[in-house]
């Protein structure tokens, strides 16, 4: 019986993500390709946050 190897395709990402890799190595660290600062940038433009949608507080501008 032989085993067929899955092709690596790369993952459908957003435009600003393309060559974004992550990976745990064997004591279960998380290394990146990108910096920390930019995936938090990109999260906090693209993805609304469930926990603060409701707040009075973040929807006034001041």
């Amino acid at each position: 019986m032989t085993k067929k190897k899955k092709k690596e395709e790369e993952p459908r990402v957003h435009e600003e993500l393309k060559g974004f890799k992550m990976e745990i190595n064997s004591f279960g660290e998380i290394s990146s390709s990108f910096p920390i600062d930019k995936i938090n940038e990109f999260l906090n433009k693209n993805v609304e946050d469930k926990k603060l949608k409701d707040r009075d507080d973040q929807n006034k501008q001041g």
